[in-house]
């Protein structure tokens, strides 16, 4: 049996009209928001980190730690039917991108230096994101 994620598709002026210039710069330019700016980095309570264009689970707030990096770092998405991850050689360096996998919206970057369980940091923009507590579900 094969699982698929139904795709959002929306064009250009759409996602300009539902987004922030911010959100829209990171999300659809693949931009990166400075680090130690997310205000999700304070952000301990139980819930879940859902994808701002679209509304996708992608995080639970356990499987996030403090990296040192300045982005919200996880070490393991809600599933991995849920984000996409793909090579993108910008900068001069090879790295593989993590992308929402029902909008295409840039999240950040994974990384092979995370802790156990997975050993993997998925270093992602704040302005990608969106935070629903446990009790809001």
């Amino acid at each position: 049996m094969v699982v698929t994620i139904d795709k959002v598709e929306k064009s250009d002026a759409e996602w300009k009209k539902l987004l922030t210039e911010k959100q829209y710069e990171i999300t659809t330019r693949k931009g990166t928001e400075a680090p130690g700016t997310c205000l999700f980095d304070e952000v301990h309570e139980p819930g879940i980190f859902q994808c701002v264009r679209c509304g996708t689970d992608l995080f639970r707030s356990p499987t996030k730690f403090e990296s040192g990096m300045g982005w919200p770092s996880f070490y393991e998405p809600i599933s991995p039917l849920n984000v996409v991850e793909q090579s993108d050689m910008s900068l001069g360096m090879v790295r593989m991108e993590v992308l929402c996998a029902r909008c295409d919206s840039h999240l950040g970057h994974v990384f092979d230096e995370g802790p156990p369980p997975t050993g993997k940091r998925y270093c992602l923009n704040g302005v990608a994101l969106k935070f629903s507590p446990e009790g809001k579900l």
